[in-house]
């Protein structure tokens, strides 16, 4: 059993009282403390490839197929859910007010809804993150993306960034909550520090990258988050994943979900500029 086990999940008091209930003084900085050493252990140990070899045969049930764009239609929405159910991506993930819509068109599905909140940047408050993941959830997602606030992280704020996950983690209830980093924004101790507090606060995912920052996931970011959280939480790789040899790169790291918009040509093995004059649609991942 870990360690810090009777802290993997946010405590039950009312989540409009978390910051002020005294547990985060008491207790996060030891658990902080001990979950980044044991994440230091592992690194040291780690191997340079987590899964040497390991290819799925399954590759669609690893993708997040994903649609971003601001301008994203309806015709856009229902072509994305039409291609995730022809070739069984484990979900689509789309904007939170589009979530209703995508619900209704994957009903009776086995393709997941998944929807992101306080994204792109992470930088709006815990509270209105929970908001939308709460709205979210009633609106039919079932998995949650949530940014981090990275300027809190950069701050060494740590209170601040793990109340910002408990809050969503809460509000998402049974619904899986992938943490995206942005990694190429943070230096190794402090990605090391942000999957600690992922960790703690109950996450499902840590995941690499919104798409839509100065970088996207490269397979050491991958390997080092893995490291970190070990078994207990999976890695989301996600930004300027095109091919299935970037996948293949992302998978044997320690990924076991890839979000991406050129979802069918990594199924399909081809590249992503013959994807694009295919399909027309401008990868945002």
């Amino acid at each position: 059993m870990s360690p810090y086990s009777d802290t993997k999940r946010p405590c039950k008091a009312n989540k409009e009282q978390c910051v002020g209930c005294g547990w985060s003084v008491r207790r996060r900085p030891k658990d902080v403390e001990t979950i980044v050493g044991l994440g230091a252990s592992r690194i040291t140990s780690a191997p340079k490839v987590a899964n040497e070899g390991t290819f799925p045969t399954n590759l669609a049930g690893y993708i997040d197929h994903t649609l971003l764009k601001a301008e994203a239609t309806r015709d856009d929405l229902k072509k994305l859910c039409d291609e995730a159910r022809k070739y069984s991506f484990a979900t689509v993930c789309v904007n939170a007010v589009n979530v209703r819509y995508v619900a209704q068109l994957l009903k009776g599905s086995p393709v997941r809804v998944c929807t992101v909140v306080g994204f792109p940047l992470g930088a709006s408050t815990g509270s209105s993150k929970a908001f939308e993941t709460r709205e979210a959830v009633r609106d039919g997602a079932q998995e949650i993306d949530m940014v981090i606030n990275v300027g809190a992280v950069r701050s060494r704020d740590y209170s601040t960034v793990l109340d910002d996950i408990c809050r969503v983690v809460e509000a998402a209830g049974n619904c899986p909550v992938k943490v995206i980093l942005e990694t190429a924004s943070l230096t190794q101790e402090e990605k090391i520090i942000a999957c600690a507090l992922s960790k703690i606060a109950g996450a499902a995912f840590v995941k690499t990258s919104t798409g839509f920052g100065s970088g996207g996931a490269t397979a050491e970011d991958v390997l080092l988050m893995k490291s970190v959280v070990g078994s207990e939480l999976e890695v989301k790789a996600s930004g300027g994943v095109r091919t299935t040899d970037d996948a293949k790169k992302m998978i044997e790291a320690g990924a076991t979900r890839i979000g991406a918009s050129a979802s069918i040509a990594i199924v399909l093995g081809k590249s992503e500029k013959q994807k694009k004059s295919s399909s027309g649609r401008k990868s945002l991942y």
